[in-house]
């Protein structure tokens, strides 16, 4: 038999009150006679009335519910980050609808259009780039939007971030004081924070160490344990002796075809990667990495969010954090 919806209409009836103190009642509204008050609840309780989110939304013009746009569910990076967006929005009672993009061109426009028609208050997204598409509809919604541990190029959304320029520029730095060729592997180069945020600190690195800059030891490569491994074989035939690369997964994935190959790590070659997740742990040698403060990133953006939603006064919508150089197995020091 198909469970049929109680409504507030049904618990004023059988509670012989007005709808508005049942409304009263539900809302915490302390307005309610005390034995008035425990009738509303025992009828609540015997019927199993649930209020209706959404119909309370449309009338107070807030759903008190927020959209999570994140690349992939299972990625420890991200999910780190989506930890602390849910724990400051549990704080500020707001709900979440957490959305991943479809694969191809448009995916990440199409979910954040998703979410705007569920009438969510606010939106977070997460991810390593953001489509041409993507970013004409952050300039055309009203809804607030921040960015969570991404850039772009027009700093007009807010954001939660490290200084990725400042992060490359140390670790290739580190590199290139025992290396004449460094290799740097990025997803591509058309991407913000590819081709300017890691390239240009790539560049002040080795132009600080006196190494010369070489288009060879560029690489762009999707971020994947098998791109990595096809991979290790022409970042060295490039001559390159050591390499930064921006994102765990494919550091793995040049690290194991190294080992296979019969490299000793870090004495043959050496490896800094991106972001310090679980990834950098279970491999030996274990990865020295950038060390992102991924939860503080989604538990800051989320704070930064429900200041949008709420109109309240911001100092700054771009927010830079601290983070560490980790240096473990893969490097020499």
């Amino acid at each position: 038999m198909e469970k049929q919806t109680v409504t507030i209409s049904d618990v004023a009836e059988q509670a012989g009150v007005s709808m508005a103190t049942v409304s009263r009642v539900v809302n915490g509204n302390q307005n309610v006679k005390p034995i008035t008050r425990q009738k509303v609840l025992a009828v609540i309780e015997e019927l199993d009335y649930r209020p209706n989110a959404v119909a309370r939304g449309l009338a107070s013009k807030r759903t008190t519910t927020i959209g999570v746009i994140i690349p992939e569910i299972s990625d420890t990076f991200f999910a780190t980050l989506a930890d602390g967006i849910n724990d400051i929005a549990a704080m500020y009672h707001y709900d979440i609808l957490l959305t991943t993009p479809e694969p191809g061109i448009g995916g990440d426009a199409a979910a954040f259009n998703s979410l705007l028609a569920k009438q969510v208050d606010g939106v977070i997204y997460i991810g390593y780039t953001i489509s041409d598409k993507l970013q004409q509809e952050f300039s055309r919604t009203q809804t607030p939007v921040v960015l969570a541990g991404t850039t772009m190029e027009l700093n007009h959304i807010a954001s939660v971030n490290i200084d990725h320029y400042q992060a490359t520029y140390d670790a290739v730095s580190l590199l290139a004081n025992r290396h004449e060729k460094v290799a740097l592997v990025v997803g591509p180069l058309i991407k913000h924070i590819n081709g300017h945020s890691h390239l240009e600190g790539y560049k002040k690195a080795l132009e600080e160490k006196n190494r010369l800059y070489q288009e060879g030891l560029i690489f762009e490569s999707p971020y994947t344990l098998e791109a990595g491994e096809k991979l290790a074989k022409r970042i060295i035939n490039s001559g390159a002796t050591a390499a930064f690369i921006a994102d765990d997964m494919l550091a793995v994935g040049v690290l194991n075809q190294l080992n296979d190959e019969g490299y000793c790590i870090p004495e043959d070659f050496e490896i800094i990667s991106a972001n310090d997740t679980i990834y950098t742990e279970i491999v030996r040698p274990t990865l020295s990495s950038i060390q992102h403060p991924l939860y503080d990133i989604g538990a800051v953006s989320m704070r930064l969010l429900t200041k949008l939603m709420l109109n309240e006064h911001i100092e700054e919508h771009q927010v830079i954090l601290p983070y560490n150089v980790r240096l473990k197995g893969s490097t020499k020091i």
